[in-house]
């Protein structure tokens, strides 16, 4: 088999690239799957976003035991089919902070200020409700705020959060970041819109495109410091496929520098120790990994929540109604609303965010938090408390030479001392926030932390409770010093042919759930392997340039 492109997993920016590179019909490309097709009824259902991890969907990862958080092995869910991670999250569209794009500019990455990737972010949207400069309408993935089912407590969380002095701010995709207000969703019709619906699926009849999904691939085949093909795995026999141009690995933070590394690119001293010949000595492969972490602050309620769908009867009565209807719980993420703070002293304009869950689970510690059903029945609702800008740093490394075994995730959490204060920091924000008055109405008893007598108590429910919010970043990182991987066309060092097209290559982590900005990696991912400038981008999305 030889194709122009070969593309390594079919997830939120895999599915991008398949779409804008066999546009060009004199263009072949093949897409590498490692899981199955999207066909898995929850994943269309957006209140079912509780039953896909742990599922078929699911890489289903777990970290090496985290020594400052009580030793606990912290489950890490990502998606293995068509839309990758995009067809499991909570669905939350969120771009960041425009700091975050200018200091990947200041680091020496040419063309990523947030001027620069705004036309991308447009390109890719069709937002339902806002028309204005930073948003674009004719995008394939549709935008929109929960339309068929809301909480009032979501609203009164966020006059809360107005209240303990945030500014409302109904567009956190806009002019400003900071403030609260409603979730935007990458949902449509009231089902997901992952980005294998939005960009994949339209696109799979062009007979220059073919797509192969349970392929698991080995290794980047390299030859004389070039990517030539690939070489993967479907059922019980082993496959190689040719790129006359490029190979573009889209396999996300923990399978990419798996992949790098199996295919001999990565830190020497690593390769060899498991007798993998070393093509490209590049030690940061791996190196740098970052994510998001989120603990809960909970109260019981009067009102129903989620928890009130969780009894048997009302979950048949739920999903008839959204079956029937498309109305109801079921129409909708699991969050509702958001805020987003300054916390600390750093210079990031945004550091801390407070997810709203209206959903609790209890305060004895037996929920199993990625099953629902274990969940308590009672009405309650969530703020979760979320740190932005860590500084702990991990990594990723090889279990064994086998691509069959996951790697080794070592994230390394809570390791600097300034993430535990700004965490403990944080929750105690948002404690402020679920004593307001605004809540008053909705609030009957604040059930976790159940002990804030002080800051050792408060740690020591955060080490039980914290998780990650799924949004590793980094362990490829774009740039120009000794640890970079990529290059700020995301094309690997030292090795012609090969690019990295994925939430990888972020050189720090952004200010906001991650999702929407892998799509836009993807978005310029593909101008980039096309040789598309942005000004022609911003000028066929009639961007003038920022407002």
């Amino acid at each position: 088999m030889k194709y122009d492109y070969i593309i390594v997993g079919a997830g939120s920016a895999g599915c991008v690239l398949a779409n804008r590179l066999s546009a060009d019909p004199a263009v072949t490309v093949l897409l590498l799957e490692a899981g199955g097709p999207d066909t898995k009824l929850e994943i269309r259902i957006p209140a079912a976003y509780s039953r896909l991890s742990r599922s078929e969907v699911d890489w289903g990862f777990f970290t090496e035991p985290q020594k400052h958080v009580l030793d606990r092995r912290m489950y890490l869910p990502r998606g293995k089919t068509l839309g990758g991670c995009s067809s499991i999250n909570a669905m939350a569209y969120v771009r960041g902070n425009r700091a975050d794009y200018d200091e990947w500019a200041a680091l020496g990455n040419t063309g990523w200020s947030y001027e620069e990737v705004l036309p991308y972010f447009t390109r890719s949207e069709h937002n339902e409700q806002i028309l204005d400069s930073y948003h674009g309408q004719q995008g394939p993935l549709n935008i929109t705020f929960a339309q068929r089912f809301r909480t009032p407590v979501a609203d009164a969380f966020v006059e809360a959060c107005i209240q303990s002095g945030l500014p409302a701010n109904p567009d956190f995709n806009g002019a400003e970041q900071l403030g609260a207000g409603l979730f935007q969703f990458t949902i449509k019709d009231q089902k997901r819109h992952s980005t294998a619906g939005a960009f994949l699926k339209p696109v799979l009849q062009r007979p220059n495109l073919k797509v192969i999904t349970h392929a698991h691939t080995r290794q980047v085949l390299i030859k004389n410091d070039r990517a030539v093909g690939v070489e993967f795995i479907t059922g019980k026999s082993t496959q190689v496929a040719y790129a006359s141009r490029e190979v573009i690995l889209s396999a996300g933070s923990f399978n990419s520098p798996q992949l790098l590394m199996l295919s001999g690119i990565g830190d020497a001293d690593e390769l060899r120790k498991h007798q993998i010949p070393v093509r490209k000595h590049l030690p940061g492969v791996g190196k740098n990994l970052q994510d998001h972490l989120f603990l809960s602050v909970s109260a019981l309620t009067t009102v129903p929540t989620a928890n009130h769908y969780l009894k048997p009867h009302n979950q048949v009565l739920g999903i008839l109604n959204y079956l029937l209807f498309k109305k109801g719980m079921f129409t909708t993420s699991p969050l509702e609303a958001n805020a987003f703070l300054k916390l600390t002293d750093s210079p990031d304009p945004v550091d801390f965010q407070l997810h709203f869950a209206p959903i609790h689970i209890g305060n004895d510690y037996k929920p199993d938090f990625y099953d629902a059903s274990t969940y308590p029945r009672t009405n309650g609702f969530t703020i979760l408390p979320t740190i932005l800008k860590p500084k702990s740093r991990g990594y990723v490394g090889l279990r064994s030479s086998s691509p069959l075994d996951a790697p080794v995730i070592q994230p390394n959490f809570l390791s600097e001392e300034d993430d535990v204060k700004t965490l403990i920091k944080g929750t105690r924000r948002a404690l402020e926030v679920m004593r307001a008055e605004a809540l008053d109405a909705f609030r009957t008893q604040i059930i976790t932390p159940p002990d804030q007598s002080s800051d050792e108590a408060i740690l020591l429910h955060i080490k039980k409770v914290m998780e990650t919010v799924y949004h590793p970043v980094g362990t490829c990182k774009m740039g120009h010093d000794e640890m970079a991987v990529v290059d700020s066309e995301l094309r690997v060092h030292g090795i012609e042919g090969l690019r990295l097209v994925d939430a990888s290559i972020m050189p720090r982590i952004i200010a906001g759930n991650t999702n929407a900005a892998v799509i836009m990696i993807g978005e310029k991912g593909a101008d980039l392997v096309l040789g598309r400038k942005v000004e022609k981008v911003r000028k066929e999305e009639g961007i003038k340039g920022e407002k």
